[in-house]
């Protein structure tokens, strides 16, 4: 086993947490989840679709903010579908995205009932490698391959998918527990077939189906590390997803740093550029941005992880912290108080005016070169409320003011070319 072999979060917030039903983030807040886990250390975000109109601006205007070093190490991947038409799309609208997932559904029960007889096993197999290769032929750095419904998949056959992906060009293998129908030990011996033969790096999508999710991705993590591959965990803030979620970042990240299998043990590395500190502001704002409350018993950062009532366990954690408490709150970036305005509050919004605007931005020890350079921002502030509808956050207004231009591009959503002429 290679002794450099790490495990790295993937967070897909940005492309799998936005499809819960019934939420949704704007294009600023998906920015902001980008910015704060770049600040958090995380590895890669998954940020979007870049074949959908809607995205392209806000995709670009992020490339550029890594450009600029505003995102300095995260790494920003899109998602397609294992489709050369979709790869071609991708290119024209975000030509320099360099990181991308492909994906095709691999189980019989999705071959069947979900493309209807249109393509099967064969055809999914050679369809991904013409996707695989065009991807790699044309410029992209890093091409994951995912195997939709992976867990239901038959396994010999699942082998040989992964096998042909790698022939073709694919860095990575995402094995997909896309309706949360593994359980910790299914999930390592897959992964470990899978692992043992391919020898290529592994990502572990799960979902919340069953409520396992964590445990699947972290044995999942485990079983790649045992077999000498990198694992690279999905996960989402919070743990919002479709249907009953994904794996929480935070949660995670605990169970590798705190659980007895794998804290203080140097043959599963979690990333060491991850900073758990930032796990309570992340955690906040998608609270926020989502307008989801995080559950009071959400490890880490719900509001009663803390919370000591019965007699035997606060005296116990007022006699020292350790006899009911794993780690620390400070360790998340808890223990400030959180400070709630209750007299004279000027904010502003859609509707704001230029002296509440610069009231506000005074605040924030924001200066304007002049009248012009404040009033323009302050149209970019109106847009980005109306883009949020809910009043913005310090770190947004502080975004807008440091980085117009992609703020611009970021809340520009235009379907004019969806529009006939003739209309």
């Amino acid at each position: 086993m290679d002794k450099n072999n790490k495990i790295h979060i993937i967070d897909v917030t940005n492309r799998d947490g936005v499809q819960t039903a019934n939420l949704g983030l704007a294009k600023l807040q998906k920015t902001m989840i980008n910015v704060y886990l770049d600040e958090m250390g995380i590895f890669q975000s998954e940020f979007g679709f870049p074949v959908t109109n809607h995205e392209t601006n806000y995709l670009n205007a992020n490339l550029e903010l890594a450009e600029l070093g505003v995102i300095k190490n995260l790494r920003l991947s899109g998602w397609t579908r294992a489709v050369v038409k979709d790869i071609v799309e991708a290119q024209k609208r975000v030509p320099k995205l360099k990181y991308i997932n492909l994906s095709m559904s691999t189980s019989d029960q999705m071959i069947k009932n979900k493309f209807k007889g249109k393509i099967d096993r064969k055809e999914v197999l050679s369809n991904t490698a013409d996707a695989v290769k065009y991807a790699k032929d044309h410029g992209f750095l890093i091409v994951g391959i995912n195997a939709e419904d992976a867990s239901r998949t038959n396994r010999e056959f699942l082998l040989e998918f992964a096998l042909k992906a790698k022939e073709s060009g694919a860095t990575r293998f995402r094995y997909c527990d896309t309706l949360g129908y593994d359980d910790p030990f299914t999930i390592y011996d897959n992964i470990s077939y899978i692992a043992k033969h391919i020898k290529m790096d592994i990502e572990l999508h799960c979902h919340n189906d069953l409520g396992m999710v964590v445990a699947n991705s972290v044995m999942g993590a485990k079983a790649a590390i045992d077999n000498g591959v990198n694992a690279f965990i999905n996960t989402t803030v919070n743990g919002l997803g479709e249907r009953a979620g994904n794996a929480d970042l935070v949660s995670v990240i605990l169970a590798l740093k705190k659980s007895s299998g794998f804290a203080n043990n140097s043959k599963y590395m979690l990333d060491e550029k991850i900073d758990l500190s930032k796990a309570w502001k992340i955690a906040k704002y998608a609270s926020y941005a989502f307008g989801v409350h995080i559950p009071i018993n959400q490890p880490g950062v719900g509001s009663n992880a803390f919370a000591h009532e019965s007699g035997i366990h606060a005296d116990g954690a007022l006699k020292d912290r350790r006899n009911y408490e794993l780690y620390d709150y400070e360790e998340l970036g808890r223990g400030e108080p959180d400070i709630i305005e209750t007299g004279r509050m000027i904010s502003t919004g859609e509707y704001g005016g230029i002296k509440g605007f610069r009231n506000v931005y005074g605040e924030l020890e924001v200066n304007f070169e002049c009248d012009e350079h404040a009033h323009r921002i302050l149209e970019l502030v109106r847009y980005a409320n109306v883009h949020t509808q809910k009043p913005l956050i310090n770190d947004e207004l502080l975004f807008i003011a440091k980085y117009p231009e992609q703020a611009r591009k970021i809340l520009t959503v235009s379907p004019d070319a969806l529009i006939p002429k003739d209309i």
